[in-house]
């Protein structure tokens, strides 16, 4: 039998599939995260220099974002090992262009960076979706950018602490990431297409044409816009924590060694991970999707806790930033593993997540490059802990305000049916 036959008849066993597909999902987008993220780890001269290098690779990132509405939506499951390399490998060259190009023109290269990166997820989304295991997969594809946010940060600060210049630090930074980059892609591709079994339990899943496309938010509009809403403010909370992780550690007084990227994070990934992978187990697409909302919901509540903790000096530095990353990751995951997929599965609605979760996506990222221009057009005397802190508070009680808004309106609905 050839290596691919025992590998094909390794799959058919549940147990070894569902660690291929966690394994293959969570080793590309971390490895992705390599050419995204090292350069945060450097200050670029301030906050106001680098406020303005976060913005130009957030709006290449945002650009991606609308361009992957029609293109992932309508991607075949075999262009996209080979637009997945692509994609990477003209993120590098950006990368290559901002240590050759001089400030403030490198900021372009940037924004051509995140235009390259902005479909990747949605990519690696099309392998593990509509699955009866979904849940699982694609909670390891998003421990991904929870715990590889913080490991790339510690290894831009190990290059430049190991003598890199803060403008080559981001192009060898992802030189590293190449060779795992290449193997996970591989797994990615030896993953089977869905069982019959799972397109009982979650529906088929297809490429989508324009006209599908708009049907389906004609008929989900009011639904998915309480969703997408509070989206859009957990991303931008999100946003803010990662870029600027340093200064916000900075602000609360326990530094910024590299380690303590991962070391919070790796608690934020197991607590995040547990929570929306254990909605696997539930069968009943309605009620897990409900039950995905109100993850949504307990998640906010934990992250405005610890808001209020850190402002009344009652929560230590690490144990704020853990929290904070919890209560705001545990929604935002559970829109990736649980609520679009469940709504297509309770649904049968003709198409793909990859569709949903960019549109929800380039609403996000349109709101966070908003907030970024601000912050960069009109500079604050504020210390900048003090900014996020109340910029933090009024994102996630708006986020539960949405959250909230749609678990009452498809509580009714079922209700009214």
């Amino acid at each position: 039998m050839t290596t691919r036959g025992r590998l094909a008849r390794w799959m058919t066993r549940p147990w070894f599939l569902t660690l291929w597909c966690v394994l293959a999902a969570f080793g590309t987008y971390a490895s992705m995260y390599g050419f995204r993220k090292p350069f945060t780890a450097s200050g670029y001269g301030g906050a106001e220099a680098k406020a303005w290098l976060v913005t130009a690779q957030v709006l290449g990132y945002m650009l991606s974002k609308f361009i992957g509405i029609k293109v992932i939506a309508e991607m075949t499951a075999e262009q996209r090992a080979r637009a997945l390399l692509g994609l990477i490998a003209l993120a590098e060259i950006a990368l290559l262009l901002f240590a050759l190009t001089p400030a403030p023109f490198n900021a372009a290269c940037l924004l051509g960076n995140g235009l390259a990166l902005g479909m990747v997820f949605g990519l690696v989304l099309g392998f593990v979706e509509g699955r009866c295991l979904t849940e699982l997969f694609v909670a390891g594809l998003c421990a991904s950018f929870i715990l590889a946010d913080g490991f790339t940060k510690s290894v831009g600060s190990l290059l430049l602490q190991g003598g890199i210049s803060e403008r080559w630090m981001p192009c060898v930074a992802g030189l590293l990431f190449v060779p795992p980059l290449l193997i996970f892609v591989w797994m990615l591709q030896r993953i089977p297409a869905p069982t019959p079994q799972d397109e009982a339990a979650r529906s088929r899943r297809s490429p989508m044409t324009g006209h599908e496309r708009l049907a389906l938010l004609r008929r989900h509009g009011i639904g998915l816009s309480g969703i997408v809403l509070a989206y859009l403010l957990i991303t931008v909370l999100r946003s803010l924590r990662a870029d600027f992780a340093p200064e916000i550690w900075a602000g609360l007084g326990a530094g910024s060694q590299p380690a303590v990227f991962t070391q919070s994070e790796l608690w934020v990934t197991l607590a995040v991970v547990l929570a929306n992978g254990a909605l696997v187990l539930v069968r009943d697409n309605r009620i897990a999707f409900l039950t995905g909302l109100g993850l949504c919901a307990t998640g906010l509540v934990v992250a405005l806790l610890a808001l209020a903790g850190s402002r009344a000096g009652l929560v230590p530095p690490f144990a704020f930033m853990v929290l904070l990353g919890v209560g705001m990751y545990v929604p935002y995951v559970a829109v990736h593993t649980t609520i679009f997929e469940r709504l297509i599965a309770l649904t049968r609605e003709r198409g793909n997540i990859g569709y949903l979760m960019y549109v929800a996506d380039a609403v996000g990222y349109l709101g966070y490059v908003g907030v970024m221009l601000s912050r960069a057009a009109m500079p604050s005397r504020e210390d900048f802990l003090t900014l996020f802190l109340s910029l933090a508070t009024a994102l996630a009680g708006g986020a539960l305000v949405a959250v909230l808004g749609a678990l009452l309106f498809y509580s009714w609905q079922k209700k009214g049916e």
